[in-house]
């Protein structure tokens, strides 16, 4: 932005007025603060923090390579600083640096927009805007989280950021595409999709109904997802179409989450297959929510009288399903190794129907990781006909637990999957 500018101004002008009016902008931030809060003891507010940022600016120039100057009235800002914390502490008891710590920025505005560019200090600027308009925000967000959520969050973290950079990324067996890194890989992005889906639902749609419990817990397993959701319906009361709704839409949320891991391991098979996918998912979406619609009653909202919860109530990082996860991930890349090299496509299709009626993410990540040599429209074969079973394994699921109330909804809605599943798979045959 300001590059652009100084093509047609002069460039102090230009730094001049970013100062001020960036300046001005948190000062009104803390004038709108402190009417809300109706506290007195702020230090200043628009035009105490817009002189602020001015001062900065002329001390900075003055000297620009020592920066002596604008030293010396950040030691001066410091005391005044100091006497007002002081005089806050001892009148009101109230400890907080959140006022002292955004003059500052304020005041090292001037410096910023000089030697950085324009992406940075507007980043620094629309942060501290942020932070200072969302107080309430943070103070709600922090009533919600139990004691347990840093500990998750370290979790998740310690797979992600500390395990994966450190494991080697050497071939443990020959012949074999697997290494310690690749399947560490596979737990942490399976790992994160979870973590992502369990934050949505117990921050973001707190209190959704039940076609929302539905879809996040589908992007984290619609297979456990069908699960709860079938046991829950077989004591409920009502809303029953509800339950359709959010049992075929957590399928939905399956074929969104298979492009997602597409997409991370296989551009290739990305490239031949997302129109696919995404075929698939309009037509569970579009299957479930019109099976589950009825007039008059919201989708979104949750039902007091028949609360629901799906991701709160498991730790999505339990270590030892982690530890699972990569088992089955070392079992499945054994298992397919040898099935394509002894029995080739052949194998595979029938591998892949079997799996289906299992936990199918680490075949399919196996799979797209895999340097095998079958062509990609073999893969995506396999990855929708695993899919198909998958399918079968959940309309047995959600008909066999749920709710009379809700199986001739099921085998319609299923059966209109499944029956798309096919046709797509058999365009997929006629293009191999």
């Amino acid at each position: 932005m300001k590059e652009t500018l100084y093509n047609y101004f002069p460039i102090e002008l230009i730094q001049f007025l970013l100062v001020a009016v960036f300046s001005l902008l948190i000062g009104l931030s803390q004038r709108k603060l402190k009417l809300r809060t109706e506290e007195t003891t702020f230090f200043g507010s628009d035009r105490t923090f817009t002189l602020i940022g001015i001062l900065g600016y002329i001390l900075y120039i003055f000297n620009k390579e020592s920066m002596i100057y604008w030293a010396g009235g950040g030691i001066l800002l410091s005391v005044f600083l100091g006497l007002n914390y002081f005089f806050k502490m001892s009148h009101t008891k109230s400890y907080g640096l959140t006022s002292v710590m955004i003059t500052f920025i304020t005041y090292c505005l001037a410096p910023l927009i000089i030697t950085q560019p324009s992406w940075f200090y507007l980043s620094v600027v629309v942060t501290v805007l942020l932070v200072t308009e969302m107080q309430e925000t943070f103070i709600h967000f922090a009533k919600k989280m139990n004691n347990d959520e840093f500990v998750t969050l370290a979790k998740f973290l310690i797979i992600g950021g500390i395990i994966l950079p450190i494991l080697p990324d050497t071939q443990l067996i020959a012949n074999i595409n697997i290494t310690p890194r690749k399947i560490w890989l596979a737990v942490v992005i399976i790992s994160t999709i979870s973590y992502a889906s369990y934050l949505l639902k117990k921050f973001v749609f707190r209190e959704s109904g039940i076609v929302i419990s539905g879809l996040l817990g589908g992007l984290y397993s619609s297979t456990a997802t069908t699960l709860i959701l079938a046991r829950k319906s077989k004591t409920a009361e009502n809303g029953f179409k509800h339950y359709t709704a959010a049992i075929v839409l957590a399928t939905s949320m399956m074929y969104l989450r298979i492009l997602i891991l597409i997409l991370i391991f296989n551009a290739e098979l990305f490239n031949a297959i997302w129109w696919v996918m995404l075929i698939m998912f309009a037509v569970s979406l579009f299957t479930g929510l019109s099976f589950g619609y009825e007039k008059g009653k919201g989708f979104f909202k949750q039902d007091p009288n028949n609360p629901i919860t799906l991701t709160d109530d498991k730790n999505p990082l339990e270590f030892r399903v982690a530890m699972l996860f990569a088992f089955l991930f070392v079992a499945f890349t054994f298992i397919t190794y040898y099935t394509i090299m002894y029995f080739g496509g052949g194998g595979l299709n029938v591998l892949s129907f079997i799996v289906g009626f299992t936990d199918i993410d680490p075949f399919l990540i196996n799979l797209f990781q895999g340097s095998y040599s079958i062509p990609v429209l073999a893969i995506a074969t396999a990855t929708l006909q695993a899919i198909i079973s998958n399918n079968i394994l959940k309309l047995c699921y959600s008909v066999s637990l749920g709710h009379k109330a809700i199986r001739r909804n099921l085998f319609l809605s299923f059966g209109i999957i499944i029956s798309a599943n096919i046709l797509v798979l058999a365009v997929i045959f006629f293009l191999q």
